[in-house]
């Protein structure tokens, strides 16, 4: 083959590829573009879903968030009726312990009064007993 002939079949055969290549490019060309479109809005609908994906999940935390307010509310009234509890039983003790208090001390006074009243009557019993004595008479 002569220089010519091969320069000639080069030149062909770079037409054929070219027209080759337009071709296939023409076929597949529209479904890419299409593909593309496709994968351009399948992209930005799962944007749109991420986003709501999002909003749902800081509405769940909210919703926990409400839910632990809750029970501490829950908590807090559990602690508040013991407190009233305990305090009912504070004024219940207090009560009895002034009763005793006060009981306490009417025996205390009662058994003053006892004491006292035995001391006087052991005075009178000396007192009489030495008035019962017999006294030597007194020479004038």
């Amino acid at each position: 083959m002569d220089s010519e002939s091969c320069g000639e079949l080069t030149v062909a055969n770079q037409e054929t590829v070219q027209k080759l290549t337009e071709g296939l490019i023409s076929h597949y060309l529209p479904d890419l573009q299409q593909s593309k479109s496709a994968l351009q809005e399948l992209t930005q609908n799962q944007v749109v879903l991420l986003d709501t994906l999002e909003q749902e999940i800081a509405k769940f935390r909210e919703c926990h968030l409400v839910l632990d307010i809750n029970a501490l509310f829950t908590e807090a009234k559990c602690y508040y009726n013991k407190l009233l509890n305990i305090r009912k039983e504070m004024m219940t003790l207090h009560e009895k312990t002034s009763k005793l208090k006060r009981r306490a001390l009417k025996l205390q006074q009662q058994r003053r009064k006892d004491e006292l009243e035995r001391e006087q009557r052991r005075e009178k019993e000396l007192e009489r007993e030495r008035q019962l004595i017999a006294k030597p008479a007194k020479l004038s």
